[in-house]
């Protein structure tokens, strides 16, 4: 099988996580909104965020804008300021659509759990997901057709570049509108007689809460599109340092993506709360059956594509791959135990709070 024929494979993995992601939020708008004052506050912060994230796009669009400018005057080449443009643009839309999901979940699963955690953390997890699908989907996508159509691998650097730029404006400008109006609202709700601390007749908690979306959702999605694009890139360049005549090596990373974005669709299927109500079971029930899933799927992925390269065991290679899995379970399991209340971290802080 050539080239060519091989990356088919993570294009289609790329397309069927970006369907999912669209029949996820066609189910998620078909639940009910809520009445009353929630669709009063729900709507004040749609409106804030769309506002935030137009102006805040405007601004970033000129900067892309003029990068491009230099690049144009410093010789580089058309492919590399085509990749940076579809990095941004990407990268732009992954926070676009985070932004748009969350802010349209939100009030849906807090109606949702009016009838039990069971269908608020469905629906809360579908409206996280959509975001973590379009990432995934779109980063494979850009970085698989780019070199597809291109075969410039110096060119998707360019990619990345684009993809940190948004990342950088989405991730900073949010977190300081969000802290900005955070403390704000503090402030008031400590000076001023008969206003809580959170309540909505404050236009600072509308500002707060638009901040917690466009920082945290929109800027989470950007900051995850650069880093998925970029490892992706790093991998590829990095294995044709490696194997310069061995093309399985660009292929590999590729590849390596398209069956985790399968698994970890299946993956999400296992969310359900137990009889124990513990949601952090429920989503290591997810992580375990993405993990199993990729595991199975690695070996013989590689040991087909990278048999022959000459300098490294396939079981070797095979290994590599389960450390990657393995950190990703390390990283959810110890941030867990250092933020979880249950656990003695934040028992000790609690502990020492007390007066």
């Amino acid at each position: 099988m050539n080239e060519n024929a091989w990356l088919i494979y993570p294009l289609v993995a790329s397309l069927i996580a970006l369907a999912y992601g669209v029949f996820l939020i066609i189910r998620i708008l078909k639940k009910p909104e809520g009445e009353g004052k929630m669709l009063d506050i729900a709507s004040a912060i749609q409106a804030g965020a769309k506002a935030y994230l137009s102006r805040q796009y405007k601004t970033v669009g000129l900067v892309a804008v003029a990068i491009l400018v230099i690049m144009y005057i410093s010789n580089f080449s058309l492919n590399t300021m085509l990749a940076f443009v579809i990095g941004a643009v990407l990268s732009a839309t992954a926070g676009f659509i985070g932004m748009n999901i969350s802010v349209r979940a939100n009030v849906r699963t807090a109606q949702a759990a009016k009838s039990g955690l069971k269908n608020a953390l469905a629906l809360a997890f579908q409206g996280g997901s959509v975001t973590g699908l379009f990432v995934a989907g779109l980063g494979l996508l850009a970085v698989t057709g780019f070199y597809i159509i291109t075969k410039d691998l110096a060119a998707l650097a360019g990619l990345g570049f684009g993809a940190s730029l948004i990342s950088v404006f989405a991730r900073l400008g949010g977190g300081i509108f969000t802290k900005g109006a955070d403390v704000g609202t503090d402030m008031v709700g400590k000076v001023e007689a008969g206003i809580p601390e959170d309540d909505p007749r404050n236009p600072g908690v509308i500002a707060d809460n638009v901040g917690d979306n466009v920082g945290d959702c929109a800027g989470m999605a950007a900051d995850l599109f650069e880093t998925y694009a970029v490892s992706a890139i790093a991998v590829i360049l990095l294995g044709n340092f490696v194997f310069p005549h061995y093309t399985n090596a660009i292929i590999y990373p590729l590849l390596i993506g398209g069956v985790s974005i399968i698994a970890t669709i299946v993956g999400t299927w296992f969310v359900r709360i137990g009889k124990s109500s513990n949601i952090m079971n429920a989503l290591y029930k997810s992580l375990a059956v993405t993990g199993v899933l990729s595991a199975v799927a690695f070996y013989p992925l590689t040991a087909k594509i990278m048999s022959g390269n000459g300098l490294y065991s396939v079981s070797n290679l095979f290994v590599s791959a389960l450390l990657g899995l393995a950190v990703t379970a390390a990283v959810v399991v110890i941030t867990e135990y250092y933020t979880a209340k249950n656990h003695s971290p934040v028992k000790s802080i609690a502990e020492s709070s007390t007066t």
